[in-house]
């Protein structure tokens, strides 16, 4: 069978293409169902808190990655921009992850305690304040809008679903846990216990009578790329 027959028949066409596909499926496919896993767990890595868990709606609910990727590329300008290249454990409790491409803004992948949080409040309320090149426009309502958590416990419930590792008493405590990450000197013993020392801890919208949602959004940021320690050799995937 020659180009000419192929080529001249379509539907002959259409079936060895079929099967041209079905084979680089099954060969791309099949090895994964014989995997443990297809992600290499990482020290340090944990489930979000309720107040960072709480953030990563507000990030999502406002759109920020239409404009902000949170994947760091495995190249030297990349790693040379952002930090350490992203691991694929660090967004294994993430549904859905926020890798993306697009980058009006820089990536957030390392964002975490990069600035203060008085300069998160700055940038929400108007963004070329402390970055005047930026095109960003301002969430000038997060720091006047208190924070709806009464669902938090159901939401991590519903997460336990897809696999994210909380745990009974993580889900029990959920609401006393955020305002204890959210509320500055408060009692954070508890909350260190469940979570681990790799948190921020303060009052993230400088507002400290009341809980907004900028303090959850503040929060969630503060954490990213803090919780693995790349001072220490990571494994390698295969």
């Amino acid at each position: 069978m020659n180009h000419a027959t192929i080529e001249k028949s379509i539907p002959l066409m259409a079936i060895l293409t079929l099967v041209v596909v079905l084979i680089g499926g099954l060969v791309e496919i099949v090895p994964l169902f014989y995997l443990k896993s297809t992600v290499v767990e990482v020290k340090g890595m944990r489930p979000y808190t309720p107040l960072e868990l709480k953030g990563r709606d507000i990030y999502l609910k406002e759109g920020c990655y239409n404009c902000h990727s949170q994947m760091i590329r495995p190249f030297r300008d990349e790693a040379l921009r952002y930090g350490h290249y992203s691991l694929a454990a660090e967004s294994m409790y993430d549904h859905p992850f926020q890798w993306g491409s697009k980058r009006t803004g820089p990536d957030l992948a390392r964002v975490g305690g990069k600035y203060s949080n008085a300069w998160h409040q700055a940038h929400m309320r108007r963004p070329q304040d402390v970055a005047p090149e930026s095109v960003m426009p301002p969430y000038p309502w997060l720091e006047k809008t208190e924070l709806d958590y009464a669902d938090i416990a159901d939401r991590m419930s519903a997460l336990t679903k897809v696999g994210v590792p909380y745990t009974q008493e993580q889900i029990t405590n959920a609401i006393t846990d955020l305002k204890a990450q959210a509320i500055f000197q408060s009692d954070d013993k508890n909350l260190k216990k469940r979570y681990g020392d790799r948190m921020a801890l303060d009052d993230f919208d400088g507002i400290p009578d009341k809980i907004t949602e900028l303090d959850a959004l503040v929060a969630y940021l503060q954490m990213l790329g803090t919780l693995v320690d790349f001072s220490t050799p990571q494994p390698q995937t295969r």
